[in-house]
Protein backbone atom coordinates (compact mmCIF):
# COMPACT_ATOMS: atom_id res chain seq x y z
CA UNK A 1 0.00 0.00 0.00
CA UNK A 2 1.20 3.51 -1.06
CA UNK A 3 2.55 5.70 1.65
CA UNK A 4 -0.50 7.93 1.37
CA UNK A 5 -2.95 5.46 1.65
CA UNK A 6 -1.15 3.85 4.94
CA UNK A 7 -1.52 7.68 6.27
CA UNK A 8 -5.10 7.40 6.04
CA UNK A 9 -5.43 3.79 7.64
CA UNK A 10 -2.85 4.49 10.30
CA UNK A 11 -5.05 8.01 11.17
CA UNK A 12 -7.67 5.59 11.38
CA UNK A 13 -5.78 2.59 13.35
CA UNK A 14 -5.13 5.93 15.63
CA UNK A 15 -8.59 7.04 16.50
CA UNK A 16 -9.77 3.75 17.01
CA UNK A 17 -7.97 3.25 19.94
CA UNK A 18 -10.09 6.08 21.41
CA UNK A 19 -13.19 4.23 20.77
CA UNK A 20 -12.27 0.29 21.11
CA UNK A 21 -11.79 -0.72 17.25
CA UNK A 22 -8.09 -0.47 17.74
CA UNK A 23 -6.10 -3.47 15.97
CA UNK A 24 -2.54 -3.32 16.01
CA UNK A 25 -0.94 -3.21 12.68
CA UNK A 26 2.19 -4.54 11.26
CA UNK A 27 4.23 -2.98 8.47
CA UNK A 28 6.62 -4.73 6.55
CA UNK A 29 9.23 -3.54 3.60
CA UNK A 30 12.72 -3.53 2.76
CA UNK A 31 14.80 -1.19 4.62
CA UNK A 32 15.36 2.48 3.92
CA UNK A 33 11.80 3.01 2.50
CA UNK A 34 10.55 5.30 5.71
CA UNK A 35 8.34 2.78 7.97
CA UNK A 36 9.65 4.39 11.10
CA UNK A 37 8.67 7.90 9.76
CA UNK A 38 5.65 7.05 8.76
CA UNK A 39 4.54 6.16 12.56
CA UNK A 40 6.59 9.25 13.49
CA UNK A 41 4.43 11.21 11.34
CA UNK A 42 0.88 9.86 12.75
CA UNK A 43 2.72 11.59 16.40
CA UNK A 44 2.79 14.77 14.85
CA UNK A 45 -0.17 14.95 13.04
CA UNK A 46 -2.20 14.05 16.06
CA UNK A 47 0.84 15.69 18.68
CA UNK A 48 0.80 12.84 20.75
CA UNK A 49 4.27 11.10 21.76
CA UNK A 50 5.45 8.31 19.67
CA UNK A 51 7.26 6.11 22.18
CA UNK A 52 9.79 3.49 19.91
CA UNK A 53 11.27 0.77 21.65
CA UNK A 54 13.30 -1.81 19.34
CA UNK A 55 12.83 -5.38 20.13
CA UNK A 56 15.82 -6.43 18.71
CA UNK A 57 18.02 -4.64 21.06
CA UNK A 58 16.10 -6.28 24.26
CA UNK A 59 16.02 -9.30 26.91
CA UNK A 60 12.64 -10.78 27.37
CA UNK A 61 12.94 -9.26 30.92
CA UNK A 62 13.48 -6.13 29.44
CA UNK A 63 9.65 -6.25 28.65
CA UNK A 64 8.13 -8.20 31.72
CA UNK A 65 10.29 -6.16 34.14
CA UNK A 66 12.47 -7.21 36.73
CA UNK A 67 11.37 -9.36 40.14
CA UNK A 68 11.21 -7.87 43.43
CA UNK A 69 10.41 -9.13 46.91
CA UNK A 70 7.49 -7.67 48.39
CA UNK A 71 6.51 -9.77 52.03
CA UNK A 72 6.63 -13.00 51.13
CA UNK A 73 5.06 -12.22 47.70
CA UNK A 74 7.45 -11.32 44.37
CA UNK A 75 6.50 -8.24 42.77
CA UNK A 76 7.47 -7.05 39.52
CA UNK A 77 8.71 -3.61 38.37
CA UNK A 78 7.01 -2.12 35.54
CA UNK A 79 9.85 -1.12 32.47
CA UNK A 80 9.66 2.93 32.89
CA UNK A 81 9.64 2.98 28.86
CA UNK A 82 6.33 1.48 28.34
CA UNK A 83 3.62 4.03 28.25
CA UNK A 84 1.92 5.25 31.04
CA UNK A 85 -0.78 8.24 31.74
CA UNK A 86 0.06 9.86 34.25
CA UNK A 87 3.97 10.18 32.65
CA UNK A 88 3.50 10.43 29.00
CA UNK A 89 -0.09 11.65 28.24
CA UNK A 90 -3.59 9.40 27.80
CA UNK A 91 -2.90 9.57 24.18
CA UNK A 92 0.01 8.27 21.92
CA UNK A 93 1.45 5.35 19.90
CA UNK A 94 3.48 2.39 21.06
CA UNK A 95 5.49 1.47 18.22
CA UNK A 96 7.60 -1.77 18.01
CA UNK A 97 10.41 -1.45 15.78
CA UNK A 98 12.24 -4.17 13.92
CA UNK A 99 9.64 -7.31 15.50
CA UNK A 100 11.13 -9.11 13.11
CA UNK A 101 15.03 -9.02 14.47
CA UNK A 102 14.01 -9.80 18.06
CA UNK A 103 15.14 -13.11 19.02
CA UNK A 104 11.98 -15.35 19.35
CA UNK A 105 12.02 -15.38 23.10
CA UNK A 106 11.50 -11.63 23.28
CA UNK A 107 9.04 -11.59 20.48
CA UNK A 108 7.12 -14.28 22.90
CA UNK A 109 7.17 -12.16 25.53
CA UNK A 110 4.89 -9.28 23.30
CA UNK A 111 2.26 -11.84 22.68
CA UNK A 112 0.44 -10.30 25.25
CA UNK A 113 1.35 -6.75 25.19
CA UNK A 114 0.19 -6.59 21.32
CA UNK A 115 -3.24 -8.66 21.39
CA UNK A 116 -4.21 -8.22 25.08
CA UNK A 117 -2.83 -5.14 25.55
CA UNK A 118 -1.22 -6.28 29.05
CA UNK A 119 1.68 -7.16 30.21
CA UNK A 120 1.55 -9.24 33.65
CA UNK A 121 0.41 -6.25 35.91
CA UNK A 122 0.70 -3.76 33.12
CA UNK A 123 -1.91 -2.31 31.13
CA UNK A 124 -1.48 -0.36 27.99
CA UNK A 125 -3.65 3.25 28.21
CA UNK A 126 -6.98 3.45 26.71
CA UNK A 127 -5.91 5.49 23.99
CA UNK A 128 -3.19 4.47 22.83
CA UNK A 129 -1.90 2.53 19.51
CA UNK A 130 -0.15 -0.16 18.88
CA UNK A 131 2.29 0.12 15.72
CA UNK A 132 4.98 -2.28 14.74
CA UNK A 133 7.32 -2.48 11.97
CA UNK A 134 10.14 -5.14 10.06
CA UNK A 135 11.86 -6.19 7.61
CA UNK A 136 10.99 -9.15 4.89
CA UNK A 137 13.15 -11.90 5.49
CA UNK A 138 14.27 -12.08 1.31
CA UNK A 139 15.63 -8.38 2.47
CA UNK A 140 19.09 -9.52 3.70
CA UNK A 141 18.62 -7.67 7.55
CA UNK A 142 18.81 -9.81 10.56
CA UNK A 143 15.48 -10.95 10.96
CA UNK A 144 13.43 -13.97 12.22
CA UNK A 145 10.35 -15.80 11.11
CA UNK A 146 7.35 -14.25 12.56
CA UNK A 147 5.73 -16.96 14.24
CA UNK A 148 2.15 -17.71 13.49
CA UNK A 149 0.59 -16.63 16.84
CA UNK A 150 2.37 -13.39 16.58
CA UNK A 151 1.47 -12.84 13.50
CA UNK A 152 -2.45 -13.42 14.22
CA UNK A 153 -2.13 -10.20 16.70
CA UNK A 154 -1.63 -8.15 13.76
CA UNK A 155 -3.28 -6.39 10.67
CA UNK A 156 -0.30 -6.53 8.04
CA UNK A 157 0.11 -3.70 5.73
CA UNK A 158 3.46 -3.75 3.36
CA UNK A 159 4.79 -0.29 2.38
CA UNK A 160 4.71 0.45 -1.28
CA UNK A 161 7.27 2.94 -2.72
CA UNK A 162 5.49 5.72 -3.97
CA UNK A 163 7.38 8.68 -5.83
CA UNK A 164 4.30 11.36 -5.93
CA UNK A 165 4.26 10.29 -1.94
CA UNK A 166 7.69 10.85 -1.49
CA UNK A 167 7.97 13.74 -3.74
CA UNK A 168 5.35 15.50 -1.75
CA UNK A 169 6.92 14.75 1.64
CA UNK A 170 10.05 16.07 0.39
CA UNK A 171 8.67 19.51 -0.93
CA UNK A 172 7.44 19.59 3.18
CA UNK A 173 10.17 18.65 4.68
CA UNK A 174 12.55 21.30 2.29
CA UNK A 175 14.75 18.59 0.92
CA UNK A 176 16.96 19.58 -1.88
CA UNK A 177 15.23 20.77 -4.58
CA UNK A 178 17.75 19.40 -6.91
CA UNK A 179 17.63 15.86 -5.45
CA UNK A 180 13.59 16.36 -6.45
CA UNK A 181 14.31 17.43 -9.67
CA UNK A 182 16.96 14.07 -10.04
CA UNK A 183 14.05 11.49 -8.91
CA UNK A 184 11.36 12.93 -11.10
CA UNK A 185 14.02 12.62 -14.12
CA UNK A 186 15.09 9.43 -12.97
CA UNK A 187 12.19 7.53 -11.02
CA UNK A 188 13.79 4.31 -11.09
CA UNK A 189 16.11 5.25 -8.86
CA UNK A 190 14.04 6.23 -6.02
CA UNK A 191 14.50 2.36 -4.39
CA UNK A 192 17.36 0.26 -5.67
CA UNK A 193 18.21 -2.73 -3.44
CA UNK A 194 19.61 -5.80 -4.69
CA UNK A 195 19.37 -8.03 -1.59
CA UNK A 196 21.54 -11.06 -3.94
CA UNK A 197 23.93 -8.29 -3.93
CA UNK A 198 24.25 -7.03 -0.37
CA UNK A 199 25.20 -3.67 -1.10
CA UNK A 200 26.19 -1.18 2.04
CA UNK A 201 25.19 1.97 0.03
CA UNK A 202 22.30 2.31 -2.17
CA UNK A 203 19.54 4.27 -3.23
CA UNK A 204 16.12 4.42 -1.07
CA UNK A 205 14.34 7.39 0.77
CA UNK A 206 16.18 7.09 4.00
CA UNK A 207 19.45 7.56 1.41
CA UNK A 208 18.10 10.17 -0.61
CA UNK A 209 17.43 12.20 2.85
CA UNK A 210 21.41 11.30 3.62
CA UNK A 211 22.48 12.50 0.36
CA UNK A 212 20.30 15.72 0.72
CA UNK A 213 21.96 16.29 4.30
CA UNK A 214 25.36 15.60 1.89
CA UNK A 215 24.27 18.30 -0.39
CA UNK A 216 23.89 21.20 2.86
CA UNK A 217 27.64 20.28 3.98
CA UNK A 218 29.63 19.71 1.27
CA UNK A 219 28.02 21.99 -2.15
CA UNK A 220 30.88 24.13 -1.58
CA UNK A 221 33.53 21.51 -1.79
CA UNK A 222 33.85 19.80 -5.12
CA UNK A 223 36.50 17.43 -4.39
CA UNK A 224 34.58 15.88 -1.10
CA UNK A 225 30.68 16.32 -2.88
CA UNK A 226 30.95 13.51 -5.10
CA UNK A 227 32.47 11.06 -2.66
CA UNK A 228 29.81 12.32 0.08
CA UNK A 229 26.99 11.82 -2.03
CA UNK A 230 28.27 8.68 -3.44
CA UNK A 231 29.06 7.01 0.23
CA UNK A 232 24.83 8.17 0.93
CA UNK A 233 23.16 6.33 -2.53
CA UNK A 234 25.76 4.05 -3.91
CA UNK A 235 28.42 4.66 -6.68
CA UNK A 236 26.18 4.85 -10.01
CA UNK A 237 23.66 7.45 -8.28
CA UNK A 238 25.93 9.63 -6.86
CA UNK A 239 27.73 9.92 -9.96
CA UNK A 240 24.29 10.25 -11.94
CA UNK A 241 23.30 12.74 -9.12
CA UNK A 242 26.03 14.81 -9.62
CA UNK A 243 26.20 15.09 -13.61
CA UNK A 244 22.85 16.40 -13.66
CA UNK A 245 23.36 18.89 -11.22
CA UNK A 246 26.52 20.03 -13.16
CA UNK A 247 24.12 20.81 -15.88
CA UNK A 248 21.73 22.46 -14.07
CA UNK A 249 24.06 25.98 -14.79
CA UNK A 250 21.86 25.78 -18.16
CA UNK A 251 18.47 26.80 -16.21
CA UNK A 252 16.41 29.58 -17.11
CA UNK A 253 16.27 32.74 -14.66
CA UNK A 254 13.70 31.35 -11.57
CA UNK A 255 13.54 34.57 -10.55
CA UNK A 256 12.36 36.30 -14.18
CA UNK A 257 9.78 33.45 -14.05
CA UNK A 258 8.57 34.06 -11.16
CA UNK A 259 8.39 37.97 -12.04
CA UNK A 260 6.14 36.98 -14.68
CA UNK A 261 8.19 37.63 -17.07
CA UNK A 262 8.41 35.18 -20.55
CA UNK A 263 10.80 32.83 -20.11
CA UNK A 264 11.29 30.19 -22.37
CA UNK A 265 11.48 26.41 -21.23
CA UNK A 266 14.15 24.37 -21.69
CA UNK A 267 14.35 21.88 -24.52
CA UNK A 268 15.94 18.72 -22.53
CA UNK A 269 13.73 16.98 -20.03
CA UNK A 270 16.38 17.08 -17.29
CA UNK A 271 16.21 20.34 -17.23
CA UNK A 272 12.52 20.76 -17.68
CA UNK A 273 12.41 18.43 -14.45
CA UNK A 274 14.63 21.30 -12.46
CA UNK A 275 12.36 24.29 -13.66
CA UNK A 276 9.44 22.54 -12.61
CA UNK A 277 11.46 21.56 -8.83
CA UNK A 278 12.67 24.83 -8.41
CA UNK A 279 9.24 26.70 -8.97
CA UNK A 280 7.15 24.44 -6.55
CA UNK A 281 10.35 25.05 -4.02
CA UNK A 282 9.29 28.71 -4.25
CA UNK A 283 5.60 28.33 -4.09
CA UNK A 284 6.14 26.51 -0.90
CA UNK A 285 8.35 29.40 0.42
CA UNK A 286 5.68 31.77 -0.36
CA UNK A 287 3.17 29.38 1.33
CA UNK A 288 5.18 28.84 4.88
CA UNK A 289 5.99 33.21 4.36
CA UNK A 290 9.20 32.91 3.71
CA UNK A 291 9.33 34.59 0.57
CA UNK A 292 9.22 38.03 -0.12
CA UNK A 293 6.82 37.60 -3.21
CA UNK A 294 3.41 37.35 -2.25
CA UNK A 295 2.45 33.43 -2.50
CA UNK A 296 -0.63 34.30 -4.94
CA UNK A 297 1.40 36.27 -7.42
CA UNK A 298 4.02 33.39 -7.27
CA UNK A 299 1.27 30.66 -7.99
CA UNK A 300 -0.44 32.71 -10.52
CA UNK A 301 3.24 33.09 -12.28
CA UNK A 302 4.12 29.54 -11.87
CA UNK A 303 0.40 28.38 -13.56
CA UNK A 304 1.07 30.79 -16.42
CA UNK A 305 4.89 29.32 -17.05
CA UNK A 306 3.08 26.18 -17.16
CA UNK A 307 1.62 26.68 -20.57
CA UNK A 308 6.00 27.39 -21.63
CA UNK A 309 7.14 23.59 -21.39
CA UNK A 310 6.39 22.03 -25.07
CA UNK A 311 5.04 18.59 -23.54
CA UNK A 312 1.72 18.96 -22.06
CA UNK A 313 2.19 16.43 -19.95
CA UNK A 314 5.31 18.01 -18.05
CA UNK A 315 2.57 21.07 -17.57
CA UNK A 316 0.37 18.51 -15.77
CA UNK A 317 3.06 17.13 -13.73
CA UNK A 318 4.21 20.93 -12.70
CA UNK A 319 0.80 21.88 -11.97
CA UNK A 320 -0.06 18.32 -9.88
CA UNK A 321 3.03 18.72 -7.90
CA UNK A 322 1.79 22.60 -7.07
CA UNK A 323 -1.11 21.41 -6.13
CA UNK A 324 0.06 18.51 -3.97
CA UNK A 325 2.62 21.12 -2.27
CA UNK A 326 0.76 24.09 -1.36
CA UNK A 327 -3.01 22.51 -1.46
CA UNK A 328 -6.23 23.49 -2.81
CA UNK A 329 -5.48 27.49 -2.99
CA UNK A 330 -4.28 27.16 -6.74
CA UNK A 331 -7.92 26.41 -7.98
CA UNK A 332 -8.71 30.11 -6.67
CA UNK A 333 -6.12 31.70 -8.97
CA UNK A 334 -7.71 32.91 -12.33
CA UNK A 335 -4.92 31.07 -14.23
CA UNK A 336 -5.55 27.96 -13.03
CA UNK A 337 -8.83 28.36 -15.15
CA UNK A 338 -7.00 29.28 -18.11
CA UNK A 339 -4.02 26.32 -17.75
CA UNK A 340 -6.84 24.10 -17.17
CA UNK A 341 -8.92 25.22 -20.04
CA UNK A 342 -5.75 24.92 -22.36
CA UNK A 343 -4.91 21.68 -20.79
CA UNK A 344 -8.45 20.40 -21.00
CA UNK A 345 -7.58 17.34 -23.62
CA UNK A 346 -4.82 15.82 -21.76
CA UNK A 347 -6.92 16.21 -18.77
CA UNK A 348 -9.89 14.19 -19.88
CA UNK A 349 -7.58 11.66 -21.28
Amino acid sequence: MRPAHLNAVLDQEFLGAQHDTHTPVMLWGPPGVGKSQIIAQIGERHNVPVIDIRLSQMEPSDLRGIPFREGNSVEWAIPAMLPNAERHGSQGVLFLDEITSAVPSVSAAAYQLILDRRLGEYEVPHGWAIFAAGNRQGDRGVSYTMPAPLANRFSHYEVDLNLDDWVSWAYSYGIDERIIAFLRFRPELLFDFDPAHNPVAFPSPRSWEFAHRALQKFDQSPLILLGSLQACVGGTAGIELKAYMDNLALMPDIDAILRGEKVPAPESIDLQYAVASALISRAVRAKNQTDPINSADVYGHILNYAGAFPQKEMAVLLVSDLLRAVGDDIFAQPEFADWAEAIGDILLY
